[in-house]
């Protein structure tokens, strides 16, 4: 038994390592940390039960299985919660309506019991696929490990189990349970213990196999927030960086250009100065001020010397800006992508307005979530024309 713990406890490390080395890299796979209260679950089955006494001394045979004399009906209730989309633990509560299999007389085998095990749950759809929230059926196998009692016969007995969970969507709340598990608990628990058996070899154990039907639902926030991964967060390498400014530097002095052809056109000395008109391609070079993976505060303060230059062109012109945020549609919901955005527009609005702007001519939009460029944290950017 204690060999047996052992290696469930390396099993355990083992698979969260593996859960944990594959959101390096790979966007599906990774995810933003809920609170503690988030994803908690409660679970309701009706239970079929199989019960096989040690006994009997031998392997479960299928052709007896699910002779009436061995089988009866219980309920199951859990308590778990999922600490990533793969790994979970619950608590469990079986029974209480058993069988300590004396003979083939249903009516004499009859006895109550209850089972109470804490469980590790593996969602290996979502350990080797990606979390999806919207996935229709999750494969969960789950191993545990804890205490049984026949109420009948006033007996206790340790047990480990193995089970496959398999849950079905309905909606965010709500999933339908199949599980099936396998138990096997020290030999007395069903209150007939054979003298002179080891209590080591597997066929002399008290056993249980459970088919539950039932539902699940999901307690607090019941989903998680796709994020990038390390290596995607740090994508916005320096000499990108530098890159992208140099495009920008290019963009602001093709304005300068611009401007100063405007200037140039409107030197009659004796006349009138007519209102300048803007040319389209100077409304038509925004300037990008670019945030950090869910941030709403500016990343570099170097982005808003373009921003000023182009205040102070506005100003000159009497023209109007247009401030729109945007957000990476890779990472998050389309809700959260679109409050995001709106903060950081509305961050930028207020560097405009310290920079003396009026705040009648600047008009804001929250674009959510998008893909327009590449590499994908360049869509985490707000950007200012003018109108």
């Amino acid at each position: 038994m204690k060999k047996f713990f052992i290696i469930i406890a390396f099993f355990c490390v083992s698979v969260t390592a593996m859960g944990q080395e594959g959101t390096i890299g790979d966007e599906k796979h990774s995810v933003i940390t809920n609170s503690f209260w988030a994803n908690w679950f409660v679970q309701a089955n009706m239970a079929g039960t199989s019960f096989w006494g040690s006994q009997e001394n031998s392997a479960v045979k299928l052709n007896k299985l699910f002779k009436g004399y061995r089988t009866n009906l219980g309920f199951s209730f859990a308590l778990g919660k999922w600490f990533t989309p793969g790994i979970g633990l619950r608590t469990k509560f079986n029974g209480v309506w058993g069988r300590t299999v004396l003979g083939e007389d249903k009516a004499q085998n009859a006895s109550r019991y209850w089972t109470l095990q804490e469980q590790a749950l593996f969602n290996l759809s979502n350990m080797l696929m990606g979390y999806n929230e919207q996935r229709v059926w999750n494969f969960i196998p789950y191993i545990g490990a804890g205490v049984g009692r026949n109420m009948s016969y006033n007996t206790y007995g340790m047990g480990l189990s193995i089970g496959l969970l398999n849950t079905f969507r309905i909606n965010r709340k709500w999933a339908v349970n199949l599980d099936i598990s396998y138990g096997a608990y020290e030999p007395g628990f069903d209150g007939c213990r054979t003298q002179g058996t080891s209590s080591h070899s597997w066929k002399n154990k008290d056993r249980v196999v459970n088919v539950e039907v039932g539902l699940t639902y999901r307690l607090g926030k019941p989903s998680w927030k796709a994020a990038v991964a390390q290596d995607a967060m740090n994508a916005l390498t320096e000499g990108e960086i530098d890159a992208l400014n140099g495009m920008l530097a290019d963009a602001q002095a093709e304005n300068d250009r611009l401007q100063a052809l405007l200037d140039k056109q409107s030197q009659p000395a004796a006349q009138p100065q007519p209102q300048r008109v803007l040319d389209p391609q100077i409304i038509a070079a925004p300037v990008s001020v670019f945030f950090d993976l869910n941030k709403s505060v500016i990343a570099s303060q170097r982005d808003l010397q373009n921003v000023a230059d182009l205040v102070a062109l506005a100003k000159e012109h009497n023209a109007k800006l247009v401030v729109t945020g945007y957000a990476d549609s890779n990472t998050g919901q389309a809700d959260y992508n679109r409050e995001l955005s709106q903060k950081r527009a509305d961050t930028v609005v207020a560097e405009i307005l310290k920079m003396g702007f009026p705040s009648g001519q600047i008009e804001i939009k929250a674009a959510g979530g998008v893909n327009t460029l590449t590499p994908s944290p360049y869509n985490r950017r707000v950007t200012v024309e003018m109108k």
